[in-house]
C-alpha cells in the first residue's frame, strides 16, 4: 500500500496503547491496520461497506 496515506485512530482510543486500529482513506477503499503492527497486513473495505459498519457500530453503542 502507499506510504503517503494519512492514518488515524478513533477518538475513542486511549493514549496508552492497547488494542487499537488505525484507518486510512485510499482512492477506492478504506484501509484498516493494527496500530501496534504498522508494517503488518492491512484490510481494505469499499467505502459503502465501511459506512455500513460505522452506522451499525454507532447503533449499538
Amino acid at each position: 500500500m502507499s506510504s503517503d496515506l494519512v492514518w488515524f485512530k478513533s477518538s475513542y482510543s486511549g493514549g496508552e496503547g492497547g488494542a487499537c486500529v488505525e484507518i486510512a482513506e485510499a482512492a477506492e477503499s478504506v484501509l484498516v491496520r493494527d496500530s501496534k503492527d504498522r508494517s503488518g497486513p492491512q484490510l481494505g473495505f469499499s467505502p459503502e461497506a465501511w459506512r455500513s459498519f460505522v452506522e451499525f457500530a454507532q447503533s449499538v453503542r
